[in-house]
């Protein structure tokens, strides 16, 4: 009997050691995934600046018949 009650008081004890593993890794994964949220937060940022840059500069490209126009032109 004494042996039973020490077993169980053994697995309580793993239990209870599990539990406080389980909570120190759920925490070091939330500040994970605030790290990542921020990260992909920046990366975004990043992207739209350079689709912006790139959308100004095709503005700045002349159109296809300014392009056709100038190769009639320079043809000799």
């Amino acid at each position: 009997m004494i042996s039973d009650f020490s077993k169980l008081s053994d697995k309580v004890n793993q239990l209870a050691e599990l539990v406080i593993s389980l909570r120190s890794e759920n925490i070091a994964l939330q500040k994970h995934a605030v790290s990542v949220t921020v990260d992909n937060a920046e990366l975004a940022r990043r992207m739209q600046e350079a689709h912006d840059r790139v959308a100004a500069l095709m503005d700045r490209l002349p159109s296809e018949p300014e392009i056709e126009a100038k190769d009639v032109e320079e043809s000799p």
